[in-house]
């Protein structure tokens, strides 16, 4: 008789966590198949201290191959092409069909518009596993096209656009240590840090100014060019690298699986997180939209989420009733702000200071070290 089979598509978060538990508790007579493009899979919470020298580039990853050989799983690292929902197959652009029991989708998100353009000086934040070398050629061309220090737009005011734009402002520093680095936060809306408290805000308002990073809003990117980034009004920034760093967008592949979508493209979901389709197909973290009660696209919920979908998956297999995810409506947000510190925000009370970036260190090396081997 074959063996069950549990599919995890895509080894970010919250999959990453039913792989780590799968080494002390496998289902019994349950294969599990880990997916993936990338021979490894980027923390989030460490790209911005990556970026900024705080950490090497092995440390923010996970290396699939020994984390799923613990586990006693198998990894394809392939390019899923469809779904055949009925039959319960994963299709693969170089692997025979993958026959499943359960099945859970994690492959994140994309930044959005990023696609619209295809200017060489534009590097999107995802992937994330190729962002820093993606980047790093770029800055190599720029340096070896001109003598300048390169102007970097950093395309998008959210929480990462700000992170990413204080570690790269370190980043550049060290680079060049004897010039005035430029770098310039572009966003569509009124305001940065958009989710935050006023008063986090602007304290962010006063950090990047002092460090210099100039902040335009209402600039809503309509055209990326070799040198610049035009607005839809026509009003130009120069940009000699323009990151882009704007809000989550539908990988094509979730289009592509025949599934239930919300209107931007994210795949619907019942609150156990399992796809309203009705077959044993979860979503989970920025992949999936729970009907009726989304919440933002946010590595914070994907980790939440790992306990539930271990017993939802346990569940499916016995045949069982599902539980339910609660999102939480609090969390503590940690940003990085490439210095050494970092601003902390928990209920209504903001700090930026030492300890707030060696806390922010701790819990991301706490949660990551759970992976490596």
């Amino acid at each position: 008789m074959n063996r069950r089979c549990i599919a995890l598509l895509g080894i970010g978060h919250t999959n990453a966590e039913i792989v780590r538990r799968w080494i002390d508790s496998p289902i019994p007579d349950c294969r599990l198949v880990c997916i993936s493009k990338f021979p490894f899979t980027t923390y989030s919470g460490m790209l911005p201290g990556t970026l900024a020298n705080q950490f090497a580039i092995d440390e923010m990853q996970i290396a699939l191959a020994p984390l799923a050989e613990r586990a006693g799983a198998e990894l394809i690292l392939d390019e899923c092409t469809g779904l055949d929902v009925d039959a319960r197959e994963l299709r693969f652009a170089n692997q025979p069909p993958l026959p499943f029991d359960a099945l859970s989708i994690g492959i994140g998100s994309m930044p959005a518009g990023w696609d619209q353009h295809e200017s060489p000086n534009l590097v999107p934040v995802k992937p994330m596993q190729t962002f820093i070398e993606r980047l790093s050629q770029q800055l190599v061309a720029c340096r070896d096209s001109s003598d300048r220090v390169p102007k970097i737009v950093v395309v998008g005011g959210g929480v990462a656009g700000v992170e990413i734009a204080f570690c790269l402002h370190t980043r550049m520093q060290q680079l060049f240590p004897n010039h005035r680095v430029s770098i310039e936060i572009v966003t569509s809306g009124d305001q940065i840090a958009d989710g935050m408290s006023r008063r986090s805000i602007q304290q962010l308002r006063r950090l990047l100014s002092a460090r210099m990073i100039d902040v335009t809003t209402d600039f809503q990117v309509d055209n990326v060019s070799e040198d610049e980034v035009i607005d839809d009004r026509g009003k130009r920034r120069r940009a000699d690298v323009a990151i882009w760093a704007t809000g989550a967008a539908a990988p094509p592949l979730l289009g592509a699986l025949n599934l239930p979508t919300d209107d931007r493209g994210f795949l619907l979901t019942e609150n156990t997180l399992r796809t309203v389709c009705g077959a044993p197909i979860f979503a989970v973290g920025d992949s999936g939209t729970i009907e009726g009660d989304p919440t933002p696209k946010a590595g914070v919920f994907a980790v939440r989420q790992a306990p539930l979908l271990w017993k939802n998956l346990e569940a499916t297999l016995q045949r069982t009733a599902l539980t339910r995810y609660t999102p939480q409506k609090e969390f503590l947000r940690i940003l990085n702000t490439g210095d050494g510190k970092s601003l902390l925000q928990y209920k209504g009370h903001s700090f930026h200071a030492r300890w707030c970036w060696q806390l922010k260190w701790w819990i991301d090396k706490r949660f990551i070290q759970q992976y490596q081997v």
